[in-house]
C-alpha cells in the first residue's frame, strides 16, 4: 500500500446492523418478491448454493442496512437494494458492488474503498460497512 495515497483518503461513513436469522428466512421463504426486490442474481445464487442459506442472506441484508446508514441515507431512499450487492472476492472476503441507478446517483459522494465485515450465527447475522473516499 503506498502510504501517502492512504494518508489522504478519508472515512466518509461507517454503519453497523444486525438481524435476527428468522426474520429473514420468514421473508425469503414467502413467495412475495422480497427476495428479487433486495438480492441481486448473483448474492441469490450464492446464498441458495450454502447448507445454511438463510444466515448468508441474513448478512448480506445487514450489510445493505449498514451501508444505508453509512451513507445516511434509509430504505425509502429511492436506492435499489438489489443493486448493492456484496461480494466475494477469489479468497472469500466480502466486499460491495454498486451498479445501475444506485452507482449512478450515489457517484457524486466520491466513493473509493468500501469495507464490508460479514459474521453470522444460527440466530444472528451481523455486517460492518467501511466507506472512504
Amino acid at each position: 500500500m503506498n502510504l501517502f495515497t492512504h494518508l489522504h483518503s478519508m472515512i466518509i461513513g461507517t454503519g453497523i446492523d444486525m438481524i435476527e436469522v428468522e426474520r429473514i428466512a420468514q421473508r425469503v421463504g414467502r413467495d412475495s418478491g422480497f427476495r428479487e426486490l433486495v438480492f441481486s442474481l448473483n448474492e441469490m445464487s450464492y446464498c441458495d448454493s450454502k447448507a445454511l442459506r438463510f444466515e448468508h442472506y441474513a448478512a448480506r441484508f445487514a450489510a445493505k442496512e449498514a451501508f444505508l446508514k453509512a451513507i445516511g441515507r434509509g430504505w425509502d431512499s429511492g436506492l435499489l437494494l438489489n443493486e448493492i450487492e456484496i461480494i466475494n472476492d477469489a479468497n472469500g472476503r466480502p466486499g460491495l458492488r454498486l451498479s445501475g441507478q444506485t452507482e449512478k446517483e450515489l457517484s457524486s459522494l466520491g466513493i473509493r474503498s468500501i469495507h464490508v465485515s460479514l459474521s453470522h450465527l444460527k440466530t444472528m447475522a451481523t455486517a460492518i460497512v467501511i466507506i472512504e473516499s
